[in-house]
This record gives structure tokens, C-alpha cells and sequence, in this order.
């Protein structure tokens, strides 16, 4: 058997058999009532001290946010404070589900999305990011995070990736909702072909 966390495993499948398959780097974040991404470098998966915690990255508010400060419990001004689906709820104080596309929450929510891209971008260099969860299944979401991370970005980082193939470079997952469930699979499959080459 083999244990590490859901995004981990998400990301280790959509590498293997989705959105990433063929590259060696990539990042998967779920949005949806929390945040949280797995990273996965040179083909391995990051752990560090524990594991990385995407969801608890520090932004920067949007000007025309009306809860600045976000609705996590551990830190002010967190990814997952200001752009998890509870923080939406809490912007238009009901069930974000309900709400259309062109609404402006949708375009705060783009800007804290954006930004988690750029730092992803900055500091693991992925060849991918992912989206997953249920926030992300709102498609209109993904050409705005794809609009804002090129213009946050500023023309810094040089790469045709993001200067002309941006629509392939920050993309929803293919194997939405079920993800973990295969990670999870390969996860122990790994596990399993390590144990009996020893």
C-alpha cells in the first residue's frame, strides 16, 4: 500500500493518463470547498517536510473584494480563504452554484486564481497546471485565469507556453471527478511493483 494526499494522487494521474500524460513536471490544484495542489517534478512527486500546501499560499486582496481578508480560519488574505467555494458564497451571500457566469465575483475569483498560477509558475516551473474540483467545472472560469496570469505575468517569463499556447498550458482536468480515485490506483500499483522487485 502506499499513502500520500488526494492532490498528489491527482496529479500522478492526470501525468500518467490525462492532462499532463507525457510530461515529466506538473502542478493539480482542486477547487472546490477547499484548496489544495499536488506537484509533481522530474516524474516524482513533492513532499518536502510534509507536502506542498497549495491552498495556503498568501494574496494579494482585489480591490472590489468585500471580504478581503478571506474566510479561512488558520491565515488572512489565503488562496483558499479568498477563492475556495465557501469564499465565493460568502461574496454574494448564498449558493455561488446559482450564480451566472458574467457575474463580477466570477472575475475576483479569476484575479486569486491567477495569482496562485503566476506563483506556481515562479516558483515550480511546471510544464502544466491543472484545475480541478468543483469551482473549476464553471469552464467560463478558465479563459479569465488564463487572461490574468498573462497580464500579471507581464511579459517576464519568455516561454511560448504562456506568450502563445496559454489555452494548453492552464487546463481543466481530464479525469475530473475521479482523479484521486486513479492516482489513488496507481499510487498502490507503484507501491505493489516495489514490493516485489525486493
Amino acid at each position: 500500500c502506499a499513502i500520500d494526499t488526494d492532490v498528489n494522487a491527482a496529479v500522478l494521474a492526470e501525468a500518467t493518463l490525462g492532462a499532463a500524460r507525457g510530461l515529466s513536471s506538473a502542478v493539480y490544484v482542486t477547487v472546490g470547498t477547499g484548496i489544495g495542489g499536488g506537484v509533481l517534478v522530474d516524474g516524482q512527486l513533492v513532499h518536502g517536510l510534509l507536502h506542498p500546501e497549495v491552498g495556503h499560499i498568501l494574496l494579494r486582496p482585489h480591490l472590489n473584494d468585500p471580504i478581503p481578508k478571506g474566510v479561512c480560519p488558520y491565515h488572512d488574505g489565503c488562496l483558499e480563504g479568498l477563492a475556495a467555494g465557501p469564499a465565493i458564497g460568502a461574496r454574494v451571500q448564498g449558493d455561488a452554484r446559482l450564480v451566472l457566469d458574467q457575474d463580477p465575483v466570477f472575475d475576483i475569483e479569476a484575479y486569486y486564481l491567477a495569482q496562485m498560477c503566476v506563483n506556481l509558475i515562479l516558483i515550480a516551473s511546471p510544464q502544466r497546471i491543472i484545475l480541478g474540483g468543483g469551482v473549476m467545472e464553471r469552464k467560463a472560469l478558465f479563459p479569465k485565469v488564463r487572461k490574468e496570469t498573462v497580464r500579471l505575468l507581464s511579459g517576464y517569463i519568455q516561454h511560448s507556453s504562456i506568450l502563445e499556447g496559454i489555452e494548453e498550458y492552464i487546463v481543466p482536468a481530464d479525469l475530473f471527478p475521479i482523479s484521486g480515485l486513479m492516482g489513488a490506483y496507481l499510487l498502490g500499483r507503484k507501491a505493489y511493483e516495489k514490493e516485489r522487485r525486493v
